[in-house]
């Protein structure tokens, strides 16, 4: 009796900036319908979440997510005076070190890889060895937002610029079955500089009373320093009704890499696509990861019911 071969099932995790906790929401969905994860590839927040799965703590970063608020994704923003970026990244790096097991990456339980951008190029970068942490930190330095890093004499910058959604990747890696999460279908109609959806008008007014306190003590941090690009970092962190430089710059990224990510679905297509819809929240709001897990976890739930598992 002939027995069918069972696929080897691959997870492609897109880009996103704060719509990436919905990953969290699908790979559960996933593993709840016994679905067998052998690789996983991701771009930017794709390559943190993927990174935290393959070491085996999801559950981990699950439970902390849920409790982010205001104060600490401020806490995370370590301002720094570089020409290359205005965020240094060594807070996010200790983040992603307390969620991942095992400095290499070919030592981790799930195959795993990271997709970057090689700036100096604009070549396609996948590190699938090597130091995890830092595979991923090159993965998620977005250009101007946070410093890149440099690997092998190259300059590594956000994955997102060229490989949004990395299915070629997963494919590559040996998988079979490729399931893609992308996260930017929506976020041109949806997307908003001034206004936001999603919260009870009472909840919004409170996250924005925290949001703007939070930005004033982190605004005081800079009175005393007379220099012209702090001067204008302060401008940028104000209460000030325009679109912050995060907004403009991640806009910007968003919308590109949402044309990128069409355009690469064509040439590439998954044997499973899922788009959660997640375009109403913005870069920074990592606080709405209740949301984003739930939406990504129910339109998973959704998409599987057209498919049967391979």
């Amino acid at each position: 009796m002939h027995t069918k071969k069972k696929k080897r099932i691959g997870l492609a995790l897109g880009s996103g900036s704060a719509r990436g906790w919905a990953h969290i929401g699908v790979i559960e969905a996933l593993l709840e319908s016994d679905y067998d994860i052998q690789y996983v590839s991701g771009t930017s927040i794709g390559a943190l979440v993927g990174a935290v799965f393959a070491s085996g703590r999801l559950d981990a970063l699950k439970q902390i997510v849920l409790q982010i608020d205001w104060r600490q994704i401020l806490g995370f923003l370590d301002l720094t005076l570089p020409r290359s970026g205005l965020i240094d990244g060594k807070k996010v790096t200790n983040f992603i070190r307390n969620y991942v097991h095992g400095e290499d990456i070919k030592g981790l339980p799930v195959k795993f890889s990271a997709v970057s951008t090689k700036l100096n190029n604009g070549q396609e970068v996948v590190i699938s060895e090597g130091d995890v942490i830092e595979a991923v930190r090159a993965s998620i330095s977005v250009p101007g937002i946070f410093t890149p890093v440099i690997r092998d004499d190259a300059v590594l910058v956000d994955g997102g610029l060229v490989n949004p959604v990395p299915v070629n990747v997963v494919r590559d890696m040996g998988a079979d079955f490729v399931i893609a999460v992308n996260l930017n279908q929506d976020i041109i109609e949806k997307k908003s500089l001034t206004n936001i959806k999603g919260s009870s008008q009472i909840q919004r007014k409170y996250e924005d009373n925290i949001k703007n306190r939070a930005l004033k003590a982190l605004n005081e941090k800079f009175e005393k320093i007379e220099l012209p690009l702090l001067k204008q970092v302060r401008k940028w962190i104000s209460e000030d009704k325009d679109p912050n430089i995060f907004d403009v710059l991640l806009s910007a990224i968003n919308i590109m890499e949402a044309q990128i990510t069409n355009s690469r679905l064509k040439i590439n297509p998954p044997d499973l696509l899922i788009e959660p819809p997640l375009g109403h929240i913005r870069f920074l709001e990592f606080n709405r990861a209740e949301e984003a897990i739930e939406a990504g976890y129910r339109e998973t739930m959704k998409r599987l019911k057209t498919i049967p598992c391979p």
